[in-house]
């Protein structure tokens, strides 16, 4: 009957955990068993979940890891204040660099001298250079019923030895003209041819002075020119010539600048005022 006993106890005994070990999964002390234990022999963690993957195509490839996109920084679309209006004022000539026409045809070859003179700032002021330039912008006129060199044929005489580009262009107002010969003399640094007595005779004007700089307002306010006339000092009919580079106000400078219309005399442009314009 003791030995039936002690088997019993041996067995019993042998059935009970060790201290220390792991409680079997499921029952409700794991948890507790489990941590803090160092040294123990707990069953180490899982390892990680291998990483989710996509089908393309077939065939598995990991899925692109979750980003959170990082904001930009916002740019302000409010653009740039204009500045602040200036006094402005542009003169590109000297009285050296005027020349006289020497016939009273070739107002043409004489302002293209003086536009050479500024924008090369090589001289050759000879009656035979003056006759070559009317020669070339004659040539290049096309239709004129006068057998001279138009506008048009100016502004090509000009592109032709290199001192452009120049355009002949139109304006429907005094004032728009002028703001626009502002504007593309300070752009380019080079003058603008003026058309003046209504499509008969060529001025060059060579700066200016205004309430604000051209390039920044469209409203600059020209209130005085800077102008060469080859015919200086004989003047005209139209009114006396100003000396070379003066400035003169716009309503002296209206007196002789004025609309062209000649509807049985085609130019390519509309009526209007009209100016041998330096472009980039």
């Amino acid at each position: 009957m003791a030995v039936v006993l002690l088997l019993v106890v041996s067995v019993v005994a042998a059935c009970s955990p060790a201290e220390g070990a792991e409680p079997a999964h499921g029952s409700p002390g794991a948890t507790a068993a489990m941590s803090g234990v160092a040294g123990s022999s707990a069953e180490p963690p899982a390892p990680p979940s291998p990483r989710p993957t996509a089908r393309v195509g077939g065939v598995a490839e990991p899925a692109a890891p979750v980003r959170t996109a990082t904001p930009s920084p916002s740019r302000s679309s409010t653009p740039s204040p204009t500045p602040p209006k200036e006094p402005y004022a542009i003169n590109l000539a000297t009285a050296a660099d005027f020349v006289p026409q020497y016939t009273f045809e070739w107002c043409v070859g004489a302002s293209i001298q003086m536009a050479r003179s500024i924008i090369t700032d090589k001289r050759n002021e000879s009656r035979a250079s003056q006759q070559r330039l009317w020669d070339r912008a004659r040539d290049l006129t096309v239709g004129s019923p006068y057998g001279g060199a138009n506008p048009a044929g100016w502004a090509a005489a000009l592109n032709d030895v290199g001192l452009g580009p120049y355009r002949l262009v139109s304006l429907p107002t005094l004032e728009s003209a002028v703001e626009e010969a502002a504007r593309a003399l300070a752009e380019t640094e080079r003058p603008v041819g003026l058309v003046m007595w209504a499509g008969r005779h060529a001025w060059i004007m060579t700066g200016f002075e205004s309430a604000a700089d051209p390039r920044v307002h469209e409203d600059a306010g020209v209130t005085r020119v800077r102008v060469m006339d080859p015919l200086y000092p004989h003047g005209s009919r139209w009114g006396p010539s100003p000396r070379p580079n003066r400035l003169v106000r716009l309503d002296t400078l209206a007196r002789q600048f004025v609309m062209r219309n000649r509807p049985d005399y085609d130019f390519g442009v509309d009526p209007g005022w009209l100016l041998v314009l330096p472009v980039d």
